[in-house]
């Protein structure tokens, strides 16, 4: 029997919770974790320069109302991307939301979800862009991002928490937006199990 896990991460990241096998972990940022990246968790990035400066904050419009967000709060060049990851994840099938609000940036701006992610430079990715207003599905390998698998026009605003969440058994990806199916492709690329991470760009808050 094919086991199917899920993830769902609030970041600004907020509050996340994991669930495998039908049986629910939770991850919760709390008042400890202010200020740092919260216990189980690392920052990485997949580029160089300065950046991927991830910390708990307090935010009472987090969506998990425990009124603390994960948040990236550095700015960094275009080419690279800031990750946060969930340590002890170890996903193949998996279902993942993530709860992120678009804080700034001038020349980029979004949030979203990494999984079967194996280091820095191998996993796949989807995110939302507001400045940009496009919802995009990724691969990345050897550290090179892959022209998007597919990409959606999607108007959202800035400054508001809206939900991403990602599907992917076996082969077969699905990308939702605020509870809409937007992107639908296959890939055959990165087939072990990975960890589940936030991201990508410069400054979400994630719940």
């Amino acid at each position: 029997m094919r086991k199917f896990h899920k993830a769902a991460l609030v970041l600004l990241l907020g509050a996340s919770a994991l669930i495998a096998e039908e049986k629910a972990r939770s991850l919760q940022f709390g008042k400890g974790d202010v200020g740092k990246v919260p216990a189980g968790w690392k920052a990485d990035r997949t580029g160089q320069g300065e950046g991927s400066d991830w910390k708990v904050v307090a935010d009472a419009t987090a969506p998990s109302k425990t009124g603390f967000a994960l948040a990236q709060t550095a700015s960094s060049p275009g080419s690279m991307f800031n990750l946060c990851v969930a340590d002890d994840t170890n996903f193949k099938d998996v279902e993942a939301s993530v709860a992120f609000k678009a804080v700034k940036g001038e020349k980029d701006q979004g949030g979203g979800i990494v999984w079967r992610y194996q280091d820095a430079n191998n996993y796949y990715v989807a995110r939302m862009n507001p400045l940009e207003d496009n919802f995009r599905v990724y691969k990345v390998v050897g550290g090179k991002r892959s022209k998007e698998f597919q990409n959606a026009e999607v108007k959202v605003p800035a400054g508001e928490w809206h939900t991403l969440k990602i599907t992917m058994v076996g082969e077969h990806i699905e990308c939702f937006l605020d509870g809409k199916k937007h992107l639908d492709v296959k890939d055959a690329t990165i087939t072990n199990a990975g960890k589940v991470a936030c991201g990508p760009r410069p400054t979400p808050r994630l719940i």
